[in-house]
């Protein structure tokens, strides 16, 4: 399957697979955020379209598109080509220089980089029915609060992912009691179990469990009632692939 990028500029912001570090996560000590493989697979799970400048852009509180200043780093021919104030209330609008269409019964879920904190902004989610949709459309971040914020040169300021959207509904959620699987209450306890005593044994400083310093079955993809090789299913590591011109040529 494909997902197409047409382009609506000719020199469009860069989009690259997303990447997994986060300047938070570097900071523990360890880097022991990198050991959720959840959190790291979200950060992979899509695309990244990289900021062509930096800016600073400034709220101050007001509700006209005008309460908002932008001011790049640089001289750029015309910056509102790419961010403005359109919408207003605070509202800060990218355009992401790309016609996206996806397969039927797809669409595009468009975000702000998984787990990638900005102080003062926040940025806002959709879901773009990209299988019939015939124009762009356009990546926002609202001000949590009046200030000024920062994007910088090739930082992320929009993420997307393909998600099949038309099979959402045939989804009816049930809520079952584990006694009703004995086998998976086992494993759970099994689970469970395990990590307790772990844990306790880091407290007590138990140099085996300090050695082995986590867990890792989920990682892994190994049940911790029997071990044994992951399920085929089971990822570590998402290599999603790099957008390229069709043909090799220039889009």
């Amino acid at each position: 399957m494909q997902l197409e990028c047409f382009t609506t500029v000719t020199d469009p912001p860069k989009m690259i697979p997303g990447r997994p570090d986060r300047p938070w996560m570097d900071a523990f000590g360890g880097r022991t955020p990198y050991r959720c493989l959840p959190l790291t697979m979200a950060n992979t799970t899509g695309w990244e379209i990289l900021c062509p400048f930096g800016f600073t852009a400034e709220w101050n509180g007001g509700n006209t598109p005008q309460d908002i200043m932008i001011i790049p780093d640089a001289p750029v021919t015309d910056a509102r080509h790419f961010v403005l104030s359109h919408f207003a209330y605070g509202t800060l609008t990218f355009h992401t220089g790309y016609l996206f269409r996806t397969p039927p019964g797809w669409a595009v879920l468009t975000s702000g980089r998984p787990n990638h904190i900005k102080h003062g902004i926040q940025a806002l989610d959709g879901l773009v029915e990209t299988d019939w949709l015939p124009f762009p459309f356009t990546m926002n971040w609202l001000f949590t609060a009046p200030g000024v914020i920062r994007f910088e040169k090739d930082e992320p300021f929009c993420f997307i992912n393909v998600v099949e959207h038309s099979k959402l509904e045939r989804f009816e959620p049930v809520i079952r009691s584990l006694d009703s699987e004995p086998e998976l209450k086992d494993q759970y306890t099994t689970w469970s179990t395990s990590r307790s005593e772990f844990n306790q044994k880091l407290t007590d400083g138990d140099p085996e469990a300090l050695k082995e310093s986590w867990q890792r079955f989920y990682f892994k993809g190994q049940p911790p009632e029997r071990g044994g090789p992951a399920p085929t299913q089971h990822v570590s590591k998402r290599r999603l692939k790099t957008p390229e011109p069709e043909g090799g040529g220039k889009s």
